[in-house]
């Protein structure tokens, strides 16, 4: 199966980006949290620790799957509150304690996609030194917005004008917020992301063109991102991080897949 690579809410089609749909980021914002979901539920018990836009990989349908699990860890055992290891991951994505402290949990997780959820909403990179002083970094440019009906649209992509509800546009913007929540222990579960987006694509597909639903999505270069994660199992048994890589045939090294 041919995958693409997010890089952004684009799609490259030759030497041109085509922006994706209101209704395609949240599909996509969907299938990448299931994919946390099931990596933070009680059967896998992994935290990802490197999720980000370019770790997600669409198929021909634009379905999420998650990638590259090279910096995965198993989750916190008996009566540990989090896992201590050493700071890693992507800047602009990686959770404030975890940076501060060291120590991972799964709400490290539900943070970066805090941020990859502001990236489907803005169109704007994590970090981007191109924009003008004070808008380098994404969320301390857009927290101030998230929360304010108003002032949102300071933050939505423009080019998404026209396609999105007012109410779905808050929601998500309140989602956001609760996701890159200061304090871990107030962020949602991904399984609460998951009711609420879940919420949204249904709202979405009912009020989607019937051009778009039959909107195809191959073309030469496409490139977008997202991580692959299989529910093959019904085991009760917890799987380590390598298991998943194996079930997921994916090279646990950083990678990029172009579409054929």
């Amino acid at each position: 199966m041919a995958m693409v690579i997010l890089q952004l809410p684009t799609v490259q089609r030759g030497s041109h980006f085509q922006p994706l749909s209101w209704n395609l980021r949240m599909k996509v914002a969907l299938g990448a949290a299931k994919g946390l979901a099931y990596l933070h539920s009680a059967e896998a018990k992994v935290i990802y620790r490197d999720f980000k836009t370019s770790n997600i990989l669409l198929d021909t349908d634009y379905t999420a799957k998650l990638s590259d699990f090279g910096l995965a860890k198993d989750g916190p055992v008996g009566e540990k509150s989090h896992v201590s290891t050493r700071v890693m991951g992507t800047y602009g994505y990686a959770a404030p304690e975890y940076l501060s402290t060291g120590h991972l949990t799964a709400k490290s997780d539900i943070y970066s996609f805090g941020v990859v959820l502001l990236e489907m909403l803005s169109g704007r990179r994590a970090i981007d030194k191109n924009r003008p002083q004070g808008e380098h970094n994404l969320v301390e440019w857009a927290r101030p917005y998230l929360t304010h009906k108003r002032k949102i649209f300071r933050v939505l992509d423009t080019r998404l004008e026209g396609q999105y509800s007012l109410s779905g546009a808050q929601t998500i913007a309140a989602l956001a917020v609760e996701c890159l929540n200061f304090e871990a222990k107030t962020r949602p579960s991904m399984d609460a992301v998951v009711s609420i987006l879940e919420g949204i694509q249904d709202s979405s597909e009912a009020r989607k063109p019937a051009a778009e639903r039959h909107q195809d999505p191959k073309g030469a270069g496409k490139k977008m991102t997202s991580a692959s994660v299989g529910r093959d199992s019904d085991k009760p048994r917890r799987k380590s991080s390598n298991d998943l890589r194996k079930e997921a045939g994916r090279d646990p090294k950083p990678s990029v897949l172009h579409s054929t």
